[in-house]
């Protein structure tokens, strides 16, 4: 199982058992620590991962951060956790202690369903207050899920993270900002706009009419956008769809013609019916069954081709029968059909394994 699909078991898990998990150390061990593992580390070596590690801050003895994952024998990553129902926000403080007492480069706060990833992107050693890296593990995006592998212990690498969350914090920044100017303009943002179009002086009236004016342009600039993807997505679908339609078509018009191909002659007939007659000692009849294709005769036990019981060469100067009975296919040559005859113990014991199979699978599953 690769790791986006144990980050998905994961959120199965959470969804399906948030409402039974009572406490902060049910949560602990139903989420958290099933988490750590999700990133590769043992959680049950203390080489690795190590539960209620001491952080002494001054002169108070004994503070303990709930997990530290250690990499030579130091903590690289501290973990606090929350019961899963906690608000988060009230708890960074906690973190923000422990954080600069070690070596760790990363801490993170969850309650088991919100994770918030912190460095010191701002000053060395210090806990940044607002995290770099954030999601939730019941609605977790493909892309979160790459960021979050560069955690993994197989992939871990302290520049490139660092690297990583710098970008991750200023995006996040960036797009909140963004976010808050689309909805509520500034006066520096509508003035930005308003002096590359309006004509003379943006005075203070010309700003306020402008600021409603830049609003509504963001948003209908955002709603073409997403009409656009919208068109082209269905444009896709429709595009899809012909091309199957035509595959399908190509591909009926194939089979018939293959099938116009196809004749079947009196002696593949005569020959279906001698290894018919010999397999009706065992079998019904109707489970004996032929299909004709261009390169050869075939006959099936149960309209399967899946069991073959033989095939007929019939169409070139020599005759040959294909048998199945001994596990792979070994071709012989026949002179005449009544020879066939002398093959009846290879025409039953090849029809006979496949029910065989069948009648041993339950006891197999049986244990």
């Amino acid at each position: 199982m690769d790791f986006k699909d144990q980050v998905k078991q994961l959120a199965d898990r959470v969804a399906k058992m948030k409402d039974k998990i009572q406490t902060e150390e049910a949560t602990k061990n139903a989420f958290i620590m099933p988490f750590i593992q999700c990133l590769g580390y043992d959680v049950f070596d203390p080489l690795e991962v190590v539960p209620e590690f001491v952080a002494d801050i001054g002169i108070k003895k004994g503070e303990k951060v709930d997990y530290a994952i250690l990499k030579d024998e130091k903590p690289i990553i501290l973990i606090e956790c929350k019961h899963w129902s906690a608000d988060l926000n009230p708890h960074n403080s906690q973190l923000f202690r422990y954080f600069h007492t070690s070596s760790a480069k990363f801490g993170i706060l969850t309650n088991g369903i919100v994770y918030r990833f912190y460095t010191d992107l701002v000053e060395a050693n210090k806990m940044d207050e607002k995290p770099f890296f954030e999601f939730r593990i019941d609605d977790i995006k493909d892309v979160q899920v790459e960021k979050l592998k560069e955690f993994h212990k197989s992939y871990f690498n302290l520049e490139s993270i660092i690297n990583t969350a710098s970008e991750l914090k200023f995006m996040s920044e960036l797009r909140a900002k963004i976010v808050h100017e689309i909805s509520e303009p500034s006066d520096d943002f509508t003035r930005y706009f308003a002096k590359s179009v309006y004509p003379t002086v943006v005075t203070a009236k010309v700003l306020e009419q402008f600021r409603g004016l830049v609003k509504r342009s963001f948003h209908q600039y955002i709603n073409d956008a997403i009409n656009e993807r919208l068109k082209s997505a269905l444009a896709t679908d429709q595009q899809r769809q012909q091309e199957i339609e035509k595959e399908e078509i190509t591909a009926t018009a194939t089979t018939a013609t293959e099938e116009n191909k196809i004749q079947t002659t009196a002696e593949e007939l005569e020959a279906f019916y001698i290894v018919r007659a010999i397999l009706c000692s065992k079998f019904n009849v109707s489970r004996i069954t032929q299909r004709d294709q261009q390169t050869y005769f075939g006959v099936l036990l149960d309209d399967n081709n899946r069991k073959p019981i033989c095939r007929l060469h019939f169409n070139g100067k020599k005759k040959h029968v294909t048998f199945f009975d001994t596990g792979k296919e070994e071709k012989v040559e026949i002179q005449d059909n009544n020879q066939l005859y002398e093959y009846a113990s290879r025409l039953i014991k090849g029809a006979e394994q496949y029910d065989k199979v069948v009648l041993k699978a339950p006891i197999d599953e049986l244990g």
